[in-house]
């Protein structure tokens, strides 16, 4: 019986495994590199092991680091979490080897399903319909738009669209690169792209006395670059085609008999609208989106998985599904600058009206799987996932009303996400219609649903609670006269100013204190009700109005029912130290040169990729802004750099 389980991963999905280990009565031990060292599931651990280093491949894919760990603290079991190690038969192995229970699959099933270019073949033995497989040498333009895959892992790391076949080339050597990077193995392989479709997976759970359940489906089509934002239970195609839950069902389980399985794993198909479906690849771990499957069944499979790997038997069947579950992954990102990740400290993290955290609420709600808090730090080694947050209802539309509901109302300071996309795309019409595909982003136009939640008005009047508030902390801070108003004089004289950027744009806020109250220039129709330097109430155009104000370190943050507002404070004078050369490219984030392509002296053109920087597990490329000539190339391969640091200048042609 197992006692004590080490989970062999970090954040939220450590987190996740320890609470119902805590409910079994199982001890759980958590291992973490350097930059985990103040992380949630490291406290919340009865031990904890260092991997010291930072990177992946020093901490989290050292399978002999994280056998060690598991020993010297009598762990008797290893939860490999998802990601990682979790689909490596070699790690499961050396668990097994090291006397230690595996909460997985036989390590002959993770060799067979690991490997894309084998599970293919395995599975269309078995009669699952497969999409064919291209290689990459041969290809021709009757090929293309062809898909660059990763024969490892998942997530949508060392995946590539190739359109022409001039870009293939660079397409394989990105996705090797990637590959080998996230999962340490950088075969890849080719198969036909699909641009429209829906991402259908199966749940699947097996013993090792027969029998194998299918536990749903979960409809994940909405991603970006290949990696999942939106799932949910169950899908509305298949809802709408009579009989293709039974065939999905069928296929799973004859691809989970087809190689021997035992444990939770999922199986996952490309649909049409038609109801025909095609394997795309057999995960053989947990997924992350499993708690959608758990709300609607009332299932704990983590438990089901620590009962397995015990050899306990399934019950004949699993419990019917009854409602309707969406989670969305909300990610320190920016959807506007192509998707790019963010790092930096998490000042604040609160999400409102949490019926249960890494747990199936009670009844219809909303659900919390999270692997930050307040204060946390968010680096740049890995996946930029904030959390998971998941609106259990009976209906589809009352779960993505709740759960819309609640991104739109929480405190999320510090860091850029990706929370208005997913408020805008749960309240999109052609989301609750379920006209769902692959193509949702390109079709309803990426640049509309990221805007902010706050509108122009909206902004305009966060910008003066922003003030008026910043105005009150300078007099509660005031050792002489603190309860005269800011600026306060007997004859008038000029305005207060204070000056703001708020995205791209800078803004400015002209006010005065007279005897009538706060006046503001442009908002004739604003009165100020109440200001503290925490809250602003306001009196717009007849409407009460309560704002919450944050302040940090170069950030303010304005929270109110009319949407958040991330405003930086500017200087009344600029720094001269921080003006850089005309044609400099900044890092975007922090992280590691990976490739330069260029020279000093160099005649590059607009667009024109000049070098790659990796960070959280993804490549990022720098572009030129502009034709000209490579002046300055300030880096080298394998250099760490800064937000901000100035990494080539091109000097644009005359």
């Amino acid at each position: 019986m197992i006692t004590n389980v080490l989970v062999a991963n970090r954040g939220e999905i450590a987190r996740r495994v320890f609470r119902t280990c805590a409910e079994l009565g199982i001890g759980t031990v958590a291992v973490y590199s350097d930059a985990d060292a103040g992380a949630p599931h490291v406290a919340e651990s009865d031990a904890a092991v260092r991997l010291p280093g930072n990177a992946p491949g020093e901490t989290y894919l050292r399978a002999d680091a994280l056998v060690a760990a598991a020993v010297a603290c009598g762990a008797d079991a290893v939860h490999p979490g998802y990601g990682f190690l979790s689909e490596n038969a070699g790690f499961a192995q050396a668990v097994i080897d090291a006397g230690l229970t595996w909460v997985g699959p036989p390590v002959a099933a993770i060799a067979s399903m690991g490997s894309k270019i084998e599970s293919k073949r395995l599975m269309a033995e078995a009669g699952v319909p497969v999409l064919s497989e291209l290689d990459p040498d041969a290809v021709t333009e009757a090929d293309l738009p062809l898909l660059v895959k990763a024969s490892a892992g998942g997530g949508g790391r060392g995946m590539r669209v190739v359109r022409t076949l001039a870009e293939l080339p660079g397409a394989l050597a990105a996705a090797r690169s990637e590959a080998g990077s996230a999962f340490g193995d950088a075969t890849v392989f080719c198969e036909p792209y699909l641009e429209t479709g829906r991402h259908i997976e199966v749940q699947i759970l097996a013993d090792a006395h027969g029998t194998v359940w299918a536990v749903g489906e979960r409809e994940c089509s909405i991603q970006r670059r290949h990696q999942k934002v939106v799932e949910e239970t169950p899908s509305v195609l298949v809802e709408r085609i009579s009989g293709m839950r039974e065939r999905l069902f069928d296929a799973a389980r004859a691809a989970a008999r087809a190689i021997g399985y035992v444990g939770a794993g999922t199986v996952e198909f490309l649909a049409g609208e038609d109801g025909r479906f095609f394997f795309l690849e057999m995960n053989t771990r947990l997924q992350v989106e499993h708690p959608v499957t758990e709300c609607v069944t009332g299932l704990d499979l983590v438990a089901l998985q620590l009962s397995v790997a015990d050899g306990t038997p399934l019950p004949a069947a699993p419990p019917p599904a009854t409602g309707h579950a969406i989670e969305v992954r909300l990610y320190a990102e920016d959807p506007a600058a192509d998707w790019r990740p963010q790092s930096g400290v998490l000042h604040r993290f609160e999400v409102p009206g949490i019926a249960a955290e890494l747990a199936n609420p009670v009844g219809p709600g909303v659900r919390l799987d999270s692997g930050v808090r307040s204060g946390s730090v968010v680096g740049v080694h890995y996946d930029p996932m904030l959390a998971k947050v998941i609106a259990w209802a009976p209906t589809r539309d009352a779960a993505a009303r709740a759960l819309a509901g609640t991104l739109a109302r929480a405190r999320i300071h510090g860091l850029v996400t990706n929370r208005a996309l997913l408020v805008r795309v749960l309240r999109h019409p052609a989301f609750l219609a379920g006209d769902t595909d692959t193509a949702f982003f390109d079709r309803h136009g990426l640049a509309t649903l990221a805007e902010p939640l706050a509108d122009k008005d909206s902004v305009a009047v966060s910008l003066v609670a922003a003030a008026i508030a910043d105005a009150a902390a300078n007099r509660a801070a005031a050792t002489v006269l603190g309860r005269i108003p800011s600026g306060w004089r007997n004859v008038s004289s000029a305005p207060q100013v204070k000056r703001y950027r708020c995205g791209p744009d800078e803004h400015e806020v002209r006010y005065q204190h007279t005897r009538s109250g706060v006046v503001v220039a442009g908002h004739e129709d604003l009165r100020l009700v109440d200001a503290t330097p925490e809250r602003v109430v306001l009196l717009v155009g007849g409407v009460r109005r309560t704002f919450d104000v944050a302040r940090y370190p170069g950030l303010v943050c304005v929270d109110s029912p009319l949407g958040p507002v991330t405003l930086e404070p500017l200087a009344r004078f600029g720094d001269p130290a921080a003006q850089v050369a005309a044609g400099s490219l900044l890092a975007p984030m922090p992280g590691t040169v990976v490739r330069v392509a260029v020279s000093v002296g160099d005649e590059v053109s607009e667009g024109q990729p000049l070098l790659w920087l990796e960070a959280m597990k993804m490549e990022h490329r720098i572009n030129a802004p502009a034709d000209g000539v490579v002046d300055e190339l300030a880096v080298t391969v394998g250099q760490q750099v800064e937000m901000g640091r100035v990494l080539a200048v091109v000097k644009e042609s005359s």
